[in-house]
């Protein structure tokens, strides 16, 4: 919370020009007229000088580009619904409301993707995808009004994050205007293009990088059957056990709720919906599905509810008893505004098997300063909501409800969680970033702020303390030898470091030894071997990035856990799969790698070492730094240890087979059984006994599996496909095959937007075909090509008519492996990243020298 701001009127001049510049219906300047955007939904104030709603990107372009000149700070704002001050103009400026664009550009429901501008309200999208029988998951508590944008903003999440992810995990592009004016587009409508992560930097980064104009969202198929059940335990930790045993048995609610004995209490006397206020706590369990599945699902959950001791078992039977369970949840905050005039909400994250005893210490905290407290939490994900009744006119209440916060947060830091799941750091929370983070990870945070934004004017003031805390960096240790194989974080910044002061490059790999490629030395990661962590109730593992993925599995082999990773190489590291950003067929279920790292440590070339991420599924303090690392091709740092999110293993599996002649048919059956995927995790195309084989792999509680098999058969017959059979092996096996039988061809990863494969397809000549061997990821637009050619010039010239097409549907053609002899020959990206020049701007701020795998991004900065 800060006092009312009166930051210095604006200069006459700058306001007369953007008078000239916009029409006055886009502009806001009366004083009255802007005191709702002097706060958003939290108590931190600051007063705009002006109020600007564009109609489209260009207007924002102008807009920024007038501002740049000016040096006028600029907000971005979406609805004002945010809890940290993060839309706030602190600093005065000029407050951007993005009402306006709230176009739904395109909706493809055969592709599951819709491109938005960043107005749209969350519900009314979540609406309208399911009219064609879709689903956008992320549902904040103020969806019925939040936008997109401010959902991009924050990260946002959800009671629905535990089983389908956060925003994030929902945004394949972002059409972006910097804070020069320029626009630029990260990510797009295809999957895992050769650059950096910028995407997931954009998301969660409070508009203090750049403004977001338009989103690519992916989409899902909506659920066509849903149960909730209401169930009272007699203490926190009993339903906090009773939360894991659910999950270790392979189950997978939708939602994972849960309410203690005030919050109920506080509740009941405000709207009266039958809580079991004499209970310790209350959780409600959502599943989702099919419906022949839901009563079977059900059932299990309760009998594990009430083998650990709940009662009073409430099972909605009718979408109105539902929605009173719902709103009994929903009611908490109108409740505590009963209580008293002002509600604090904190917003903090712990790794699930501490929920327990961090309710306990978050209450002594309450306890001890007099407060009347209670909770309302997302249990699934360890996602903590103490909310705090006071008055705001009393500066003493005030002040003991703020010295209660920070003690909440450091009691979560010490938990290696989050002072922040989803609301953001904003205002609120800047102060306390210093308890989270190192100088030397302020530091590399604070860096790609300057680089986005070297005038700090978008939305300044936010996330950042202060003052920075001083940066530790390792004193330079020359490596002994020809190779370096550090076994710890500080050895490998310490060499890092004395290679950066003698320029010399290294070359990354998973090997012991190996060949530098033109670099002056062999950096292994085979020092960064094991396990350093298992957590099977916060359903993460920690890694040396250097631990071989095949040590992996067997390591979860008899858990009831798994990594669902996979590599076409035997010989793979966990770091080295991170750093290609390899993924296997199986994301429509299990997610790519983005969404799977939740944190890694890295030795920078400078000397320092930083964590990225914490061991909980919803963080947003501070800039996604994980994402940055996926893909990364080793350019940014070497990753020492790498934390992963794990997945129950599906209760049953199936597989479904068809022969293949000609793979535009069998595209199109494949995108024939698109509306029906729900249960599915992986559709692949690709060579087999002569010809080809398309396989559907479904996973699942078995009703779900058994569900979801009846209805491909049935879309196949639609379709005028023969009948699929079953098979024993896994639709990733024709993936995994190809690169098996083509072991030292060049192979080429080619994405798409949805939609485009067959015609991508019928524009390639024969001859293009008939050099190649291809496997398609169906379900992700992905083909894979091992190009047959046996010399450099021919490959080059197969792989210009392979790219030609790609890049012209908004896609590209990318090298996964090449022939050692013709890397100097071939290009293996044939891409250009929009924001490539910030891209290699990164770079040679982590790695001043440019030592690290020199030429292997194609933006790498020059040295």
């Amino acid at each position: 919370m800060s006092a009312s701001t009166a930051p210095t009127p604006m200069a006459a001049a700058p306001l007369a020009e953007l008078r000239r510049l916009f029409d006055s219906r886009q502009l806001t300047l009366d004083p009255v007229e802007m005191i709702t955007y002097e706060v958003d939904a939290g108590y931190d104030r600051g007063r705009p000088d002006g109020v600007f709603f564009p109609d489209s990107r260009e207007d924002v372009q102008r807009l920024v580009q007038w501002a740049s000149r000016a040096h006028v700070p600029l907000v971005a704002r979406g609805a004002g619904t945010g809890l940290s001050g993060g839309a706030v103009a602190e600093q005065g400026g000029i407050v951007i409301s993005f009402a306006r664009m709230g176009r739904v550009v395109e909706l493809d429901p055969h592709g599951r993707r819709a491109r938005v501008e960043v107005g749209v309200v969350n519900l009314a999208l979540d609406a309208l995808v399911k009219e064609v029988g879709l689903y956008y998951p992320p549902d904040p508590s103020s969806g019925r009004s939040s936008l997109i944008g401010g959902n991009l903003g924050e990260n946002a999440g959800g009671p629905h994050c535990f089983k389908y992810g956060v925003t994030t995990n929902y945004i394949t592009g972002l059409d972006v205007v910097l804070a020069d004016g320029r626009a630029v587009r990260l990510g797009g409508p295809a999957l895992d293009y050769p650059e950096l992560d910028f995407c997931g930097l954009l998301v969660g980064s409070e508009g203090t990088l750049g403004l977001i104009t338009h989103a690519d969202l992916r989409l899902t198929r909506n659920p066509p059957g849903v149960k909730t059940l209401m169930v009272a335990f007699n203490s926190e930790e009993e339903a906090g056990h009773a939360v894991s045993t659910i999950i270790a048995a392979g189950l997978v609610p939708a939602t994972l709720e849960m309410m203690d004995q005030r919050g109920m209490r506080i509740v009941e006397a405000y709207a009266p919906v039958g809580l079991p206020v004499h209970a310790g706590a209350v959780l409600i369990v959502e599943v989702d599905g099919y419906p022949q599945s839901l009563d079977a699902q059900m059932e299990e959950i309760a009998d594990i509810l009430t083998e650990h001791r709940g009662f009073d078992l409430r099972l909605a039977q009718s979408e109105d008893e539902r929605q009173q369970i719902w709103y009994g949840r929903k009611s908490f905050a109108g409740a505590l505004a009963r209580l008293a005039p002002n509600f604090y909400l904190v917003d903090i994250t712990v790794p699930r098997s501490r929920l327990a005893d961090t309710l306990a210490a978050v209450n002594q905290i309450g306890d001890r300063y007099g407060l009347t407290l209670g909770h309302v939490f997302h249990a699934g994900d360890g996602n903590l909501h103490p909310a705090i009744a006071f008055n705001g006119r009393n500066e003493e209440e005030k002040a003991r409800v703020l010295q209660a916060c920070e003690e909440i947060v450091r009691v979560c830091v010490a938990r290696d969680g989050s002072i922040t799941g989803e609301h953001g750091v904003g205002i609120e929370k800047r102060a306390y970033m210093p308890m989270m983070y190192s100088g030397a990870e302020l530091a590399a945070l604070a860096e790609i702020k300057t680089l986005f934004d070297p005038k700090t004017l978008l939305n300044p003031g936010k996330i950042f303390p202060d003052t920075l805390p001083a940066v530790e960096r390792a004193a330079p240790l020359p490596p002994a030898g020809g190779n370096f194989m550090p076994s710890t974080p500080d050895e490998a910044a310490a060499g890092l470091a004395a290679l950066s002061a003698a320029g010399k490059t290294v070359r990354i790999g998973g090997a012991a030894h190996g060949d530098p490629r033109g670099a002056d030395l062999w950096l292994s990661s085979a020092g960064f071997n094991g396990i350093r962590a298992f957590a099977p109730d916060d359903l993460y593992i920690t890694v040396g990035a250097g631990t071989p993925l095949a040590d992996l599995h067997t390591f979860l082999d008899d858990q009831p856990l798994h990594a669902p990773l996979l590599s076409p190489w035997p010989a793979a590291t966990v770091g080295g799969l991170v750093a290609a950003n390899v993924n296997a067929p199986l994301r429509l279920r299990a997610g790519a790698l983005r969404d799977l790292l939740l944190a890694a440590t890295v030795a920078l070339a400078d000397g320092r070492v930083i964590r990225a991420g914490r061991p909980v599924v919803k963080n947003v303090a501070g800039y996604d730094l994980p994402k940055l690392l996926v893909g990364s091709q080793g350019t940014l740092g070497l990753m020492t240890d790498i934390t992963l999110k794990l997945l129950p293993r599906a209760r049953a599996r199936r597989t479904l087979a068809l022969p293949i002649d000609d793979p535009q048919q069998g595209l199109a059956w494949a995108a024939a059984t698109a509306p029906v995927w729900l249960a599915t995790s992986a559709v692949t195309l690709g060579p087999h006994a002569g010809g080809y084989a398309l396989r559907w792999t479904v996973e699942g509680p078995s009703k779900d599996v058994a569900a979801e098999v009846e209805a491909l058969q049935a879309a196949l017959t639609a379709a005028g496909a023969p009948t699929a059979r079953d098979s024993d092996s896994p639709a990733t096996d024709l993936w995994l095959g190809l690169f098996a039988a083509h072991p030292d061809a060049l192979i080429v990863r080619i994405g798409l937007p949805p939609g485009r494969m067959p015609d991508y397809w019928a524009q390639l000549s024969a001859g293009v075909h008939g050099q190649a061997a291809w496997c398609w990821d169906a379900a992700h637009h992905l083909a894979y090509a091992a190009c047959t050619a046996q010399t450099a010039e021919a490959a080059a010239a197969w792989l210009d008519a392979v790219r030609r097409p790609a890049r012209a549907m908004d896609g590209y053609a990318a090298a996964m492996q090449m022939p050692p002899a013709w890397r100097t020959a071939l290009d293996p990206w044939g891409y250009a990243p929009s924001a490539g020049d910030l891209m290699a701007g990164l770079q040679a701020r982590w790695d001043p020298a440019r030592i690290l795998n020199p030429g292997d991004l194609p933006f790498a900065a020059p040295r």
